[in-house]
């Protein structure tokens, strides 16, 4: 690893990029912000970027930061689940509490590792244009570091359907590799 990997400016960290105590660091607004913006960061990122690198990079950019994102989360907010029906339920108590979505496990193969879930009222795509494909990589990633976390074992999560899509849902499915 070079020195100038181990040292970054901006290395994640709940403390150093996040803060812990959201009543210090807006004590006036809290900790919520509006669904416009939040889209506007990630929509926005994500146009340069794919000026910058082109589409299949940044998708690859996004989900590998989604994955990050999802490991962290679960390891915050869900490490103690100690099976498939406690992670599901944690993960669904923290999705609405956070306003991620609406989290549904619809298909489960534990023996092949492989997992349909959905999420209704995404933070990322609901209400959206129907543009005929599916936008919510950095769920894909999301999904699969919470599933790496959970099981110790790698995933390739990919969404199917997309309220972009013209669906009124996002469905993923995720398997174990």
């Amino acid at each position: 690893m070079s020195n100038e990997t181990e040292n970054r400016k901006y290395k994640f960290s709940w403390i150093g990029t996040i803060g812990e105590n959201m009543s210090v660091a807006r004590p006036s607004l809290g900790p919520s912000l509006r669904l416009e913006v939040y889209r506007l960061l990630q929509f926005c990122m994500r146009d340069v970027l794919e000026q910058h690198y082109g589409t299949a990079t940044t998708d690859e950019l996004f989900r590998e930061a989604g994955q990050l994102a999802g490991k962290a989360f679960f390891s915050k907010f869900c490490s103690g689940a100690k099976d498939l029906n406690e992670l599901v339920r944690m993960l669904d108590q923290k999705f609405h509490e956070y306003g991620v979505g609406i989290l549904r496990m619809e298909k489960v193969d534990m023996v092949n590792m492989r997992f349909t879930m959905t999420v209704d009222e995404d933070l990322d795509c609901s209400g959206l244009p129907d543009v005929q494909d599916v936008v919510c990589i950095y769920d894909e990633g999301f999904i699969q570091g919470i599933l790496e976390s959970f099981t110790g074992q790698k995933f390739e999560v990919r969404e199917v359907d997309c309220w972009c899509k013209g669906s009124r849902t996002c469905r993923f499915n995720a398997n174990g590799l």
